[in-house]
């Protein structure tokens, strides 16, 4: 068994599967050099005002599911690794990855003298522990799909140890999944006790309306965690949020609307940052459940989009046209020989017709919780739609609650995914037919063994075509209705230095209360 080892802060993506390739598997994250523009200022209050919080939101990392749960994760928790900004890898709980010739088994050597914030010392029987709680059904996490790929985990001394069924070249990028933090004995205690390893400690928790964080004082990593304490404000009103940032109530927000964001931009003091990335907005049908089990309805739905429209007059320019899968370029390996669907009323038409549906009122539900503009693209949506005779209905929901009552829930519903480090990360959470996550309910067995293939696969080009597959396929037969990708669009205060665009999420995927400081 040949096993290749290094040990180091970061390795970029390229370097990553250069090595992949060259070392069969047995290699992980070999050296970059980190670099910081300025010398961090400690100390200080620290203010985010956030949308996307509920008073339904719980600590328990496996539930989080929009943003200031996210947010707030970022602050108590960590994980194994995480994905850097340039699509590489970041050493975090973990201080060496290496794996064997075939891929299939992953040895991660644990941090040592790292703290939990109750005191207790993080080994690696609690990442152990942790990583069986969100392969439990009951758990009901979102890295659940992740975990099922699992056939066997272990520890000795400070190694933990992964068996999987089938290789996979990936594996360090999906369990940097966020809802992976490592907690006292995995959590299997109080999963939403808020106990974790991050630079800050949780000091209040309401949840839907505000979040309180201390500086952890036996944080490990002097790099992070600059304020003394900060605090997450839930504000899910657009113009209330931009205003309190305005006022120099808090000092960053998320989700700037595009329609404003330009002029926002001059206000004095303000910056926005603008980010490209893999998020997306979209429109989710359950291929289980009538009338969205008819192929053809799903087909007429999809060329009834005028995705151009929508990117103009939604994102006002802050995105690009989507095509009905989660994939775009910003993810390594992306396929861009699949043909762009375009905006068809005829066939639009005619697959209508085809479908033979009844005339009944097809019901969209959405909010503006689910993504800026949400109910202007749907009303962009149905005029289209009706154009083709499909009789679209829109049925507002409201905000608090949505992301617990009506999506993942309901049949027919506006959504929105952050997008993941690789597609193996986020066909395998949201695609495959046992993730927990499948929101639109897809279950092809052809995809299941492709993305298995995938997965094995060391040859770029091969891999390359093998995601190219599945694409097409989940474009022709899944109910992802996607017509955008959006920037991340945040804004944020000339006080705050230390801002580094990051494309896997919004808030400089979420570690803005981490990584930056006052000036």
């Amino acid at each position: 068994m040949s096993i290749s080892k290094t040990k180091s802060t970061r390795m970029s993506r390229r370097a990553f599967l250069g090595y992949t390739s060259a070392l069969s598997f047995a290699a992980v994250l070999g050296q970059v050099h980190p670099v910081q523009a300025a010398e961090p200022v400690k100390g200080g209050h620290f203010v985010l005002g956030l949308k996307g919080g509920e008073s339904t939101n719980s600590l328990d990392p496996a539930l989080s599911a929009s943003q200031v749960p996210f947010n707030v994760l970022r602050g108590w928790g960590e994980t194994l690794l995480n994905v850097a900004p340039d699509g590489g890898l970041e050493y975090r709980l973990a201080e060496s990855v290496e794996a064997t010739d075939d891929g299939q088994s992953w040895h991660f050597t644990i941090r040592s003298g790292v703290k939990f914030h109750n005191g207790e010392t993080m080994t690696a029987q609690d990442v152990l522990k942790t990583m069986e709680r969100h392969s439990n059904e009951d758990s009901k996490s979102g890295a659940l799909g992740i975990m099922r790929g699992i056939d066997s985990m272990s520890v000795e001394g400070n190694v933990f140890t992964v068996n999987l069924t089938t290789a996979s070249s990936d594996l360090p990028y999906l369990l940097a999944d966020y809802h992976l933090v490592i907690q006292p004995n995995g959590g299997m205690d109080d999963p939403a006790a808020g106990i974790g390893t991050g630079p800050y400690k949780i000091t209040e928790n309401e949840p839907g309306a505000r979040h309180g964080f201390e500086k952890f004082a036996d944080y490990w990593d002097d790099s992070r965690g600059h304020y003394d304490t900060y605090e997450i404000i839930v504000i899910n009103d657009d113009t209330a949020r931009a205003a309190a940032l305005q006022s120099g109530q808090v000092n960053a927000i998320n989700i700037v609307s595009p329609k404003t964001a330009k002029l926002f931009g001059r206000a004095p003091g303000i910056s926005i940052e603008t980010t490209s990335g893999r998020g997306h907005y979209v429109f989710v049908m359950h291929v289980d459940t009538p009338p969205f089990d008819n192929k053809d309805l799903r087909l007429a739905l999809k060329y009834s989009v005028n995705r151009e429209e929508m990117v103009e007059k939604v994102l006002n320019g802050y995105g690009a046209v989507g095509n009905d899968t989660p994939i775009n370029d910003a993810y390594p390996l992306f396929d861009e020989t699949i043909p762009q669907r375009q905006f068809d009323l005829d066939k639009a038409r005619e697959h209508y017709e085809a479908s033979g549906h009844d005339g009944s009122p097809i019901i969209l539900r959405v909010s503006d919780a689910a993504f800026a503009g949400a109910l202007d693209a749907a009303a962009l949506f149905q005029q289209s739609a009706q154009a083709a005779g499909i009789p679209l209905e829109i049925k507002r929901e409201p905000a608090d609650g949505y992301w617990s009552e009506v999506w993942n829930k309901q049949p027919f519903a506006a959504s929105y995914w952050g997008g993941r480090a690789v597609q193996d990360q986020m066909y395998t959470t949201a695609y495959l037919s046992t993730a927990d996550w499948n929101d639109t309910r897809f279950k092809n067995a052809d995809f299941d063994e492709l993305l298995l293939q995938a997965r094995a696969e060391l040859d770029e080009n091969k891999r390359k075509d093998v995601y190219g597959q599945m694409g097409r396929l989940l474009n022709e037969e899944g109910g992802l209705i996607n017509p955008m990708f959006n920037q991340f669009i945040d804004g944020v205060s000339a006080k705050v230095a230390g801002w580094e665009a990051n494309p896997n999420a919004e808030m400089m995927d979420g570690f803005i209360a981490s990584k930056t400081w006052f000036e």
